[in-house]
């Protein structure tokens, strides 16, 4: 890694929640770039790594994906043209949850094992802000105490990389890090430039992100007291579960959702034309998708496999379900996608219809694997769409070979200049 160009020294910051072991650090301001999540690579001493780190400047997949699991995805194994490499698929959840995690706590138990077995000297992750428990703050976490405060969701862009500079003044060298996609393709385009003896990383599963502040004009529109919300969690049953201060637990259908009432940058193209849904860079991806209740695992490797092996008694394991049928459900929304492109506005179910069909759809949609499939195949077709409307001329640089496969089947063919 590049020397730092600037001063190496800088105070810690407060954490909601945070105790013994945990640290944030102020932040240079970012470099403004088109279609950027700010993985935080761009507020470090060396910015200009962004230009080969970056998904959307410089895909890296199938050579990256070969790097961390010694291949890239093989289409004629089950799954894997979708979920991409992969040892095992399974359901999984703590058997006693962790108090204030966002399922079971999966994630934040892995972290703190890892402490707690000498594996790793500190865990990168995001802790949420002393001001805002929604808002993303990156922390540095290096006993296992400190994974607490990382518990929970956060909305909102999350900077950890700007942290790797921290790693390297701190002379840690053997690093953990949970991250979503974007952020993960980062790491792992500069690992090999990085002074560290072992990287392990947790990926959670990401499909659209939005400013703090405009999940909050979000939560507003969910209820009357937005500042009491505690939780909110987008489930596989076409729910989303709100719980609030009290104890009151919401669960409002997909269908009952006001997102028609929200801007049409709401989510930000970077997330609408992002093609790495699953985190195929991480070795252990924990997210929901195809969990059909519980939390869903994709164990990529033996790094992966060694951290839930972690877990021991404390982690249920079995196998996924699956069941219905997406080709539907991806044609439908395939069909909002483009309308929205083309700036139209979306047709809107009946008030009448809303209800009825919100019950049916936990029934007769697809659920588990089935679902996590749908998923991946909806975010492949709004890709394409989206760069085809807004940047075109990057279509044959940031569509790889295996979204084109998986977009095929409702039509949608590269052109010639489209093709890498």
């Amino acid at each position: 890694m590049a020397a730092p160009t600037q001063s190496p020294t800088r105070s810690p910051l407060p954490v909601l929640g945070g105790g013994q072991g945990v640290m944030a650090y102020p932040l240079a301001e970012p470099v403004h770039r088109d279609l950027c999540t700010d993985c935080g690579i761009s507020r470090t001493s060396d910015p200009h790594r962004c230009g080969t780190a970056c998904q959307f400047i410089r895909p890296r997949y199938a050579e990256l994906e070969a790097q961390v699991h010694g291949r890239s995805r093989d289409p004629n194994r089950p799954d894997e043209l979708h979920f991409g490499p992969f040892l095992r698929l399974a359901r999984a959840r703590l058997r006693s949850p962790l108090p204030g995690a966002q399922w079971t706590g999966i994630t934040t138990r892995i972290g703190e094992r890892l402490l707690e077995e000498g594996l790793v000297d500190a865990v990168l992750a995001t802790a949420a802000h002393p001001d805002d428990r929604w808002r993303p703050r990156p922390v540095l976490v290096t006993e296992a105490g400190g994974m607490k405060s990382c518990r929970g969701m956060k909305m909102g862009y999350s900077p950890i990389l700007a942290l790797l500079d921290e790693v390297e003044r701190q002379g840690i060298r053997r690093l953990a890090v949970v991250g979503i996609p974007c952020q993960v393709h980062a790491l792992r385009a500069l690992q090999e430039t990085l002074e560290l003896d072992e990287l392990r990383v947790v990926g959670t599963p990401c499909s659209d992100n939005t400013t703090t502040d405009n999940f909050h004009h979000f939560l507003a529109k969910l209820s009357d007291r937005p500042d009491e919300i505690t939780y909110l969690e987008f489930r596989a049953d076409y729910h989303v579960e709100v719980r609030f201060r009290d104890g009151e637990v919401r669960e409002i259908p997909f269908l009952q959702l006001p997102l028609s009432e929200l801007p049409q940058d709401f989510f930000p193209l970077t997330c609408r034309s992002c093609v790495d849904y699953v985190n195929v860079l991480s070795d252990l991806t924990v997210g929901y998708m195809g969990g059909d209740g519980d939390q869903w695992l994709i164990i990529r490797n033996e790094r992966g496999r060694e951290m839930v092996e972690l877990l021991g008694e404390e982690l249920a394991l079995e196998e996924p379900t699956s069941r219905g049928r997406r080709k539907g459900a991806v044609q439908s929304f395939m069909k909002a996608v483009q309308r929205s492109a083309d700036g139209l506005p979306l047709r809107k179910m009946p008030s009448w219809a809303r209800p009825i069909v919100g019950r049916l759809m936990p029934l007769l949609g697809p659920a588990g694997t089935e679902f996590a499939r749908t998923r991946v195949e909806m975010k492949a077709v709004e890709s394409i769409i989206q760069l085809r409307r807004h940047h075109p001329r990057r279509i044959k640089r940031m569509i790889p070979s295996h979204v084109w496969d998986l977009a095929s089947p409702y039509g949608l063919q590269p052109e010639p200049e489209e093709r890498s």
